[in-house]
């Protein structure tokens, strides 16, 4: 199992920027990738950004431009730099953290229990 804790969430005016962290308690591989998902009110859960333990990136469009994910040199921390943030950013941002394994039976999932962010207009 894998433990992933995150920080950083709170509110915030538009235009402003918040640092999103997530500490996990195994490290990816080559064969794991690391990223923030969020869910708005009402809506479903989608992709925000990921990143692999090469730090390959991938963004959703929405957020492109204006959030950068980033990892340690460990790769076991995950953060989400996010500026000019709007009211529609708006969101639980959840960590999230994939293990592929040799037969895609086994590749698992973890999530971490997800912090608020609230931007204000």
């Amino acid at each position: 199992q894998v433990q992933l804790v995150e920080s950083g969430g709170g509110s915030v005016q538009a235009g402003g920027s918040l640092r999103l962290s997530c500490v996990a308690s195994r490290t990816i591989t080559s064969r794991g990738i690391m990223g923030w998902y969020r869910q708005a009110p009402g809506s479903q859960r989608e992709l925000v950004a990921t990143i692999t333990s090469g730090d390959s990136t991938n963004y959703a469009d929405s957020v492109k431009g204006r959030f950068t994910i980033s990892t340690n040199n460990a790769k076991n921390t995950v953060y989400l730099q996010m500026s000019s943030l709007k009211p529609d950013d708006t969101a639980v941002y959840y960590c999230y953290q994939k293990h592929f394994a040799l037969s895609p039976k086994y590749d698992r999932d973890y999530w971490g229990q997800g912090t608020q962010v609230t931007v204000s207009s």
